[in-house]
């Protein structure tokens, strides 16, 4: 009897999709303020939050809340901290089986003020003992994952997970969040480099973010090459063809994480097999929906926010 092929819907699409999400993971302190403080003066706080940070850790929740399989790798210390980020990612549906926790190690808190505009004042204390973690078997991170999604805060640790992904020919998103020099070893395997505004300028030392993208596009080995820039949109290039997305028209409340809420959207986006116009679509309309929530990625959009947005906007 012939076999009668199978055909694929978006449904079962969704259920196999699964993101790894590697870097960085951050306890954050959000505070809500009508005005920042200066010194010498006092500041009325007008809400506040205790949840999860870190560009990889938050694109991992918000792949989860958007109904995709994300699983979180990175290194975090035995400390209280580490073990509320963990309990944090692990309440979202993040797996979480096999993260590298080191003895002795803290992990990374931020303390983070939002004005009436949306807009935010950060201060950071630093990870310790962190920076000597590496996977214990970056292959095996893989099993099950349709893309993985990077950051560069420990490139040492994902450099293996990254390379591993592009010898199972798994399409790279790398976040980009700080500037690289040239011969950078993740953006030569990044499938998916996007940049934030201030790492690419940082990187080509162009202002003009189409005349920095062109610049960097040298550097990647993808043919793609993206930069984010809050309420202008992103712009992404496929070989020499340069595209704009423009950003959604929101109450902006909070901008904290809508990047990280970006990159999380547009990587579960491939990973369901969207092409890229249509996830650079998806990732814009997640991370505005983001923006119009107070408190970092406790404010992410779940996917029936985003399908009704694209729907009517």
């Amino acid at each position: 009897m012939r076999r009668q092929p199978v055909v694929e819907n978006r449904r079962t699409r969704k259920a196999r999709a699964g993101v790894l999400c590697a870097g960085i993971a951050v306890e954050d302190y959000i505070f809500r303020v009508d005005r920042f403080p200066t010194p010498d003066t006092k500041t009325v706080i007008e809400d506040f939050v205790v949840t999860g940070g870190g560009c990889a850790a938050n694109a991992a929740i918000a792949v989860a809340r958007l109904g995709g399989r994300a699983r979180f790798a990175g290194p975090l210390g035995d400390d209280p901290i580490s073990d509320r980020i963990l309990a944090g990612m692990a309440s979202a549906g993040v797996d979480i089986d096999r993260i590298e926790r080191v003895a002795g190690g803290v992990a990374s808190v931020s303390g983070i003020f939002i004005d009436p505009a949306g807009e935010r004042l950060l201060a950071t204390r630093r990870e310790q003992g962190l920076r000597a973690a590496r996977a214990s078997d970056p292959t095996a991170l893989l099993h099950d994952m349709s893309v993985v999604l990077a950051d560069n805060h420990f490139p040492e640790f994902v450099l293996p997970i990254c390379a591993a992904a592009r010898g199972c020919l798994l399409p790279v998103v790398l976040d980009f969040d700080r500037a690289v020099a040239a011969g950078d070893l993740l953006l030569a395997l990044a499938t998916h480099p996007i940049f934030s505004a201030e790492a690419l300028c940082g990187t080509s030392g162009i202002e003009r973010l189409d005349a920095a993208l062109a610049s960097v596009a040298a550097l990647s080995s993808g043919g793609f090459l993206a930069v984010t820039d809050g309420a202008n949109g992103a712009y992404w290039r496929r070989g020499a063809a340069s595209r704009h997305s423009p950003a959604f028209a929101v109450k902006v409340v909070d901008t904290l994480a809508a990047g990280d809420v970006f990159h999380g959207a547009f990587a579960l986006a491939l990973a369901e097999g969207q092409p890229e116009r249509r996830a650079f679509r998806f990732a814009s309309a997640a991370a505005a929906l983001k923006c119009t929530q107070f408190g970092g990625i406790a404010g992410a959009p779940d996917r029936a926010s985003v399908e009704k947005l694209l729907r009517v906007a």
